[in-house]
């Protein structure tokens, strides 16, 4: 496997350990409701589930810089800066717990940073693959972007933040996970292409 390769699957793995780590965790912890409380709740300070979580962040915010090393060598454009961005910032997250000694501001910065780079990712990408004759894969990011984007902003205003959350963090880890395939798939390149 060349190092293009190697450095795309931290865009499987980042994703995945995040994704599992919430899923197991909160469906474990007694009286957590994964529609209305965040993932973060089961990583703030002094809850028996933060080393868990806290692992799943810091798998993603490992994982995806990574990632982004192999993106930046494909047809997406500036995409590779937001995915590195939302990768440090989650590490962020995990370095300022909810209820900790920074305060909840800190991880408030670190978590709206994640966001928007999560979502800026691939709209980042859209234009780029679509001038790389990509209409298909530009197609998608756009989709992606904008819905990842729609939830995570109905985070701050509406009931079931915690479902709109897992939503929109989950579409923005779809596109990165399908991405990362594709670096896979093709050698550390995407090929162009009507449709791609």
């Amino acid at each position: 496997m060349n190092a293009k390769r190697t450095l795309a699957l931290g865009g499987i793995v980042g994703p995945a350990g995040f994704i599992t780590a919430w899923s197991i965790l909160g469906a474990r912890k007694p009286g957590y409701n994964p529609i209305e409380d965040h993932i973060s709740r089961l990583a703030a300070q002094g809850v028996a589930e933060r080393p868990g979580m806290t692992a799943g962040f810091v798998a993603f915010g490992l994982g995806v810089p990574l990632y982004a090393l192999a993106l930046r060598h494909s047809p997406t454009g500036k995409a590779w800066m937001a995915a590195a961005a939302t990768g440090i910032a989650t590490l962020g997250v995990a370095a300022f717990p909810l209820d900790g000694p920074a305060g909840d501001g800190a991880h408030a910065l670190a978590a709206g940073v994640g966001y928007a780079t999560l979502a800026a990712t691939p709209l980042l990408a859209a234009r780029p693959l679509a001038r790389a004759g990509l209409k298909k894969a530009s197609a998608l990011s756009w989709g992606a972007g904008i819905m990842s984007a729609a939830c995570l902003v109905g985070t701050t205003v509406g009931p079931a933040t915690g479902l709109l959350q897992r939503a929109g963090l989950g579409i923005g880890d779809a596109w990165i996970v399908a991405s990362a395939v594709a670096l896979i798939r093709r050698g550390g390149e995407w090929g162009s292409g009507p449709g791609g």
